[in-house]
């Protein structure tokens, strides 16, 4: 079927259609925003939704449970599927949104031209027919002159009252008027058939091609309009396998939840180390009271002066033992952070320095590699001068060993503190036999580690600190003293005495062993050289974090 040959007498009826069908592309263009709207805010919302849930604390404060991790897999694969609905949304408005909007703009300039044709082709017929209906009045009111001036003829041809002028003269004017009506029925006849021949034209070649364009435009809106369908379902298509890992993800993540290993972990987080109490031994408070021989009742040693053993007071264990309950308020606001941690539980204690100790060698390690990497530059510089002065990298070079210094004190004392702490670890079995055999423990004091104590001023201090020269014998042939600090020399000292070391002005040392006030000061150069310096010659600065040091300069 074709629009020029069925429906040439319908050209309104195609303009509406056309439109409609432009207005209809443009209706389901809306369409398509709307819905990607709602996947922009889908999409916003569940991103909102997961940055709300994930853990704002720092990655040291996270719980490891795995119910936890399995919750924060499951956000983050929600994440990727919210990731997912933005594709969804930024490829419809690319694809089918945009499209359609450019292509309805094409359409309206191409209706816009066929329907301009068609009303020019129509204009151009309705000259010819104005041109054809004049030619036809004119040689409709010439016969009619023409028959009047017959007649006015005949009368007077047959007058015989007329005169010969008048009745040449009426002759004349029927020849005149007789030749007018035929160039007038011969103008008629070429309009009429110009006409007819424009007519023809018209209706079997102009209009015919005219609605065959629409026709073909009509048709090329409906193939992209399910194009457009099409490419609207396979947006989403093309999501679904990503979709459907960010949902294996999830089932994965919950086939990860291990009751077990969270109860391990509980047990990890909060294990003491301590052991459990031991049984409370009889206090008998009757033994100032007189009795007979014959008094069946069952007789307790006595203590020395016949008073009870102080060790034994329910009252000073009767608040040792938290064992169902919260501890006290007092407890826990007279807790400080100890360098030592000996705040904590032997177990946490042991966890906590071990973390310690390994971030401390972690940063030793850098320090270690930035003074190989300023050494093999020194050396550089050394060999081409011109390169940069070997020089200007020596402050680098001290303040980087002086830095190594400081963490390897660090180091040494943490490792100290473990090594207290597992020697202790190591020795309970021991004390817990001991304190089977003699059934009680010292006044004040529940366990070894010093946590449970009834007296307050006792409950959080640290445990006594070894003498920092206890270890001197140990370390000297093996390893270096750590640095406890580093002096710049005031003066220069020619260190011509045995055991005393030569140093330049504003040379900057290593103090490893301070003043015992006979005026000499320990000290290390960066070359590892050690002596005795005067005290007054030198500027010292000792590091905080050191045991009993205090900084002054």
């Amino acid at each position: 079927m074709s629009w020029g040959t069925d429906l040439w007498d319908q050209f309104e009826n195609l303009d509406k259609h056309s439109q409609w069908g432009i207005d209809f592309l443009e209706r389901y263009a809306k369409f398509v925003k709307e819905r990607l709207e709602i996947e922009q805010t889908y999409a916003k919302q569940l991103r909102s939704l997961v940055k709300k849930y994930c853990p704002k604390r720092p990655k040291d404060d996270e719980p490891r449970f795995t119910s936890c991790l399995s919750f924060y897999s499951i956000l983050n694969e929600l994440n990727d599927y919210a990731g997912q609905r933005e594709v969804v949304a930024e490829e419809m408005g690319h694809k089918v949104y945009g499209e359609l909007m450019r292509y309805s703009q094409d359409l309206k300039a191409e209706r816009k031209h066929h329907l301009q044709e068609g009303r020019k082709a129509q204009q151009y017929l309705d000259q010819c027919w104005k041109h054809m209906d004049n030619s036809k009045k004119k040689f409709e009111r010439e016969c009619k002159e023409a028959e009047k001036s017959q007649l006015i003829y005949e009368r007077l041809d047959n007058d015989i009252n007329a005169t010969k002028s008048e009745v040449e003269k009426a002759k004349s004017q029927l020849y005149l008027r007789q030749h007018m009506a035929e160039e007038s029925k011969n103008e008629y006849a070429a309009q009429l058939q110009n006409f007819n021949s424009e007519q023809w034209k018209h209706f079997n070649v102009a209009i015919p091609q005219i609605f065959k364009n629409l026709q073909d435009m009509d048709e090329r809106r409906t193939v992209k309009l399910g194009e457009m369908y099409r490419s609207f379902a396979e947006v989403e298509r093309r999501v679904i396998p990503i979709i459907s890992k960010c949902l294996e993800g999830m089932v994965t993540a919950a086939k990860n939840v291990n009751e077990r290993r969270d109860s391990g972990i509980v047990v990890e987080s909060f294990k003491s180390g301590f052991e459990p109490p031991g049984d409370f031994p009889f206090e008998d408070f009757s033994q100032n009271i007189q009795r007979t021989g014959s008094d069946g009742t069952i007789g307790t040693p006595k203590t020395e002066g016949g008073k009870p053993d102080p060790k034994h007071a329910v009252g000073r264990t009767k608040n040792k033992l938290w064992l169902f309950g919260k501890k006290p308020k007092w407890s826990l606001k007279l807790a400080p952070t100890l360098e030592d941690l000996s705040h904590l539980p032997p177990e946490q204690r042991r966890k906590k320095l071990q973390q310690r100790i390994d971030e401390l060698n972690k940063e030793l390690q850098k320090e270690m590699d930035q003074r190989d990497a300023l050494n093999k530059m020194k050396d550089v510089y050394e060999k081409n001068p011109q390169m940069g002065d070997p020089g200007s990298l020596q402050p680098k070079i001290s303040e980087t060993i002086c830095n190594m210094e400081k963490l390897r004190s660090e180091i040494h004392k943490n490792e100290s503190w473990l090594a207290e702490v597992e020697g202790k670890h190591g020795s309970r079995s021991e004390r817990r036999s001991s304190a089977d055999v003699n059934h009680h423990a010292p006044h004040g004091r529940e366990s070894p580690e010093g946590s449970y104590t009834d007296d307050h001023s006792q409950e959080h201090r640290s445990p006594p600190q070894p003498d920092p020269h206890e270890f001197d014998d140990e370390f000297d042939d093996d390893d270096p003293l750590p640095a406890i600090g580093h002096c710049k020399a005031l003066y220069s000292f020619d260190g011509s005495n045995e055991g005393t070391l030569v140093m330049k002005e504003n040379e900057v040392l290593y103090v490893i062993e301070e003043d015992k006030g006979d005026g000499w000061t320990r000290v290390r150069k960066q070359g590892g050289e050690e002596g005795y310096v005067p005290t007054s010659y030198v500027e010292i600065t000792l590091e905080k974090n050191s045991k009993g040091a205090v900084t002054y300069i």
